[in-house]
């Protein structure tokens, strides 16, 4: 199987990471924070370094954050339900993921808040301008896709986060699709925090992701329960990062992080990044030149990611899909990925669009091997 899904999920994962995590927690597997024992406070003190690695990653500083979730779709719903439980305004994109969309729309519709979803433009970013036009005195922050898991377009969220600070609003990222492909600078760029998931570029395990956030963003609990202090009162504790964090935290998963973490930054993997880069240069050109192929990507200055979407005249894109998997043994993404309103805008709803996304283990041969499998598929749909 050549494998071309890696924005839902990158695979194949580094196995070493994975390695180094299960024997460190098969050595310091008891709970952490729950007991005054050696082995839980060793397990405590492994997940502490890792929320300060976490910190460093993204560019935050002393008094920074990081309170761990499931994924990034738990993230989100922690942050956004935990900064409007008062009626207020938020601002949003059309780009948006059903991970930020949904829980926004669940809050408009019982009235909890009023809701603007600033539209992108036709090369599949969203101008800091527009951002800045829909603020509103009551606005509570601004919550922004930092790269689109369709277009693969990274939005420029320091010009963004500028804007909203001179009215006193915080911008807030969901990097589900950055994390581990492109730059974050939190601190610098002046933004307010980041959901982040595991399991995509960071090339961690499904099941572990969180929230990094400024001192300044205080979110209430949505969860409440054990927490290994303050254990007499019956009232959620709102010290961090136990406010954030119910039960006991997926310590296998934090460990796989952290060794995950050290894998991404070093110098061996940027230079897959680098050779990734231009596999999706070869991609891009490729399908562009193929008769009957249709391309959603930008096509002027801006940052990218290596994704695209496309489809082929004449098919749907769960065909086409269907065609890459059976007859060519080529997975790929196909539908609204989860990007109704986007693919509303663009125009190819409601099949959506065949998504190709590369990853660090992609090589020159799977490239061609699709730009084969796809010439092949075009050709017949236009001769239809």
């Amino acid at each position: 199987m050549i494998y071309l899904d890696n924005s839902a999920t990158t695979f194949p994962k580094p196995a070493e990471p994975l390695r180094r995590a299960l024997e460190q927690y098969l050595q310091t597997g008891a709970s952490p924070g729950r007991g005054g024992y050696d082995l839980a406070v060793e397990a405590e003190y492994e997940v502490e370094a890792v929320r300060r690695k976490v910190i460093r990653f993204f560019g935050g500083n002393e008094g920074w954050r990081v309170c761990f979730a499931y994924n990034a779709t738990d993230a989100l719903n922690t942050l956004i339900q935990g900064l409007t439980q008062e009626p207020c305004h938020v601002v949003s994109t059309r780009l948006e993921h059903n991970s930020v969309l949904r829980p926004l729309h669940h809050l408009a519709a019982q009235g909890r808040i009023a809701l603007d979803l600033v539209p992108f433009n036709d090369q599949g970013y969203v101008e800091p301008e527009a951002v800045a036009r829909a603020l509103k005195p009551d606005t509570a922050f601004v919550m922004l896709n930092h790269a689109s898991n369709v277009f693969g377009t990274v939005q420029p969220a320091a010009e963004i986060a500028a804007l909203c600070r001179e009215q006193g609003v915080e911008l807030l990222l969901d990097a589900s699709q950055s994390a581990g492909l492109h730059p974050i600078e939190l601190e610098k760029w002046d933004v307010g925090g980041l959901a982040f998931t595991g399991h995509k570029s960071l090339l961690g395990p499904t099941g572990i992701g969180g929230l990094v956030l400024s001192p300044r963003v205080n979110p209430l609990p949505t969860r409440y329960g054990g927490t290994g202090v303050d254990s007499i009162s019956l009232v959620h504790t709102m010290d961090y990062p136990h406010r954030l964090e119910a039960g006991t935290i997926n310590l296998l998963g934090v460990l796989s992080l952290g060794h995950s973490l050290d894998y991404v930054t070093s110098p061996e993997h940027k230079q897959a990044l680098a050779r990734e880069r231009e596999l999706f240069a070869l991609l891009r050109d490729g399908l562009a030149a193929i008769e009957g192929v249709e391309l959603y990507h930008a096509t002027g200055p801006g940052e990218r990611l290596p994704l695209l979407s496309c489809n082929v005249r004449g098919m749907k894109a769960g065909d086409l899909a269907a065609v890459l998997d059976g007859d060519y043994e080529i997975a790929v993404r196909a539908g609204l990925h989860c990007a109704p309103l986007l693919h509303q805008d663009l125009g190819t709803s409601p099949y959506g669009s065949v998504r190709f996304s590369l990853g660090a283990f992609n090589t020159q041969a799977d490239i061609e091997a699709a730009l084969e499998a796809m010439t092949c598929i075009a050709d017949v749909a236009c001769r239809r």
